[in-house]
């Protein structure tokens, strides 16, 4: 009997080494390497399987582009029945598609999915044309099924998503192993319709030693599940954990592995949770879905603008609205300053949505350029709605807003504002200025100031009367 080979491996980036030390060599992380003994029989196993191979079989592995066969399940979108998951996938599910869905504990993960699932079989079951019924494995390796059905039970008895039990039926069926052997051992014999997974870290497979969850386990379960499942054209959710930096916890080639990886995002305070597409093999990346938490569970926002806009309709001291793309999106928000002055040696400048750098350049911008003494006031900005703006076409908006917080003079109503600040004052042209203006439009605002109506920031401030000089402060 050959002895059993052990390796250690970096818990924090996947790396593999011979021995122990102390620090990973690759991402030169501390304390990280856990020992995994790797079984004989696996070992063995492969081995015969590498020796049985023939040239014939080789040879079958290669197939021309010309003689791929494509199945029209292939081609074919399933809706999940939930218009925001939908667009962040892409149009749907695809056949043997697998999806790693991360969020922190608690944000909605298992509740968004459930919704989806009863969903599908509400559809199901009240389709025109008789169906057969569907088969959806729900792996609960975190929860027992005593749990899961509580929460389903909250759906069923609530009236706005008028769900019922006979929808349900024999179709929704408990997976309770841990097992990941035990598990693809049913897909093969069951092969249901669609496969659900809370959580991935949940489950392990006996041929690997170490706790599930650590590195080596998760990259071996989720190996074992896509194999299976791509095998069977299986729809397939996988619900993740992510660590306290906020990437979904596991190596890197974890995420590598699956076709689509989304982030369910939110603060616990606020109702809102935005669903993003980190990685989408099948859509566009960087898409996001908008949802609000309800009793119920998570309601979709059919008109995300009109959630974020609060004073479009009146004038505003400190106010401006300004247009962002989320993928695909355009999205307007309500961005609002505070200028006060500081009794601080060195003033503050604070966010809310709003990243601290930013603020800081703009500042400085509007000091120099436009002749504002920002340098002895306070300025707070925040964004409404809970919304976190990224990206620099709402540069325009926030530098209108600090000028008029500090001379305390309305915005004019009915306006966006669209366009980044360079470092010398100067206003830029953004992407996508064509569908941002169509929103904008459609949602009723009538002038829209960007790099097509001015220049530079000072012009822009001085025919808004928003540009004083620090002679008119001082009097």
């Amino acid at each position: 009997m050959s002895k059993a080979k052990s390796h250690f491996r970096c818990q924090n980036c996947g790396a593999s080494f011979p021995k122990w030390m102390g620090q990973c060599s690759e991402c030169n992380a501390w304390n990280t390497l856990v020992e995994e003994i790797l079984q004989t029989e696996t070992t063995d196993r492969r081995s015969q399987t590498k020796n049985s191979l023939n040239e014939t079989e080789i040879a079958q592995k290669s197939i021309a582009f010309s003689r791929v066969e494509r199945s029209e399940a292939s081609k074919q979108r399933f809706s999940t029945s939930i218009g925001e998951l939908d667009r962040v996938l892409g149009g749907g599910l695809v056949s043997g598609m697998v999806v790693l869905l991360g969020g922190e504990p608690g944000i909605g993960k298992s509740t968004l999915l459930t919704q989806m699932m009863l969903q599908i079989l509400r559809l199901r079951k009240n389709a025109p044309k008789k169906l057969k019924p569907l088969k959806i494995f729900y792996v609960a390796g975190e929860e027992s099924p005593s749990q899961i059905s509580l929460r389903i039970d909250r759906f069923l008895d609530n009236e706005q998503n008028a769900y019922s039990k006979d929808e349900i039926g024999e179709s929704l069926i408990f997976i309770t192993t841990t097992d990941v052997d035990e598990l693809t051992f049913l897909i093969k014999k069951e092969k249901p319709d669609l496969l659900i997974v809370d959580s991935i870290q949940s489950l392990s497979t006996s041929f690997l030693t170490g706790a599930s969850g650590s590195v080596g386990q998760i990259r071996e379960v989720a190996d074992r599940i896509i194999n299976t499942v791509k095998a069977f054209g299986i729809p397939t959710f996988l619900i993740g954990h992510i660590t306290k930096d906020g990437v979904i916890a596991g190596p890197k080639i974890f995420e590598h592995m699956v076709d689509t990886v989304l982030l369910l995002e939110g603060e616990r305070s606020d109702q809102l949770r935005m669903l993003r597409s980190l990685k989408n093999r099948f859509g566009a990346t960087d898409e996001v879905g908008l949802f609000q938490s309800e009793d119920y569970g998570l309601a979709e926002i059919s008109n995300p603008s009109e959630l974020f806009l609060e004073n479009t309709n009146q004038l505003v001291v400190g106010a401006s609205t300004v247009c962002l793309m989320e993928g695909t999106r355009p999205l307007l928000a309500e961005v609002q300053a505070l200028v006060v002055k500081s009794q601080l040696a060195m003033p503050r400048r604070v966010g809310r949505g709003v990243d601290l750098a930013r603020i800081q350049v703009l500042s400085a911008v509007l000091q120099k350029h436009a002749n504002l003494p920002l340098a002895f006031y306070d300025i707070f900005l925040s964004v409404a709605g809970g919304f976190r703006i990224k990206e620099a076409s709402v540069d325009l908006g926030l530098a209108v807003s600090i000028a008029s917080s500090l001379t305390n003079k309305k915005i004019p109503q009915s306006t966006v504002f669209i366009g980044e600040i360079g470092l010398l004052g100067e206003i830029r042209k953004t992407p996508y200025f064509e569908r941002r203006a169509k929103e904008a439009r459609r949602l009723g605002f009538k002038k829209i100031i960007s790099r097509e109506t001015h220049s530079n920031i000072r012009e822009l401030l001085k025919d808004l009367g928003l540009l004083k000089t620090t002679k008119d402060f001082s009097s």
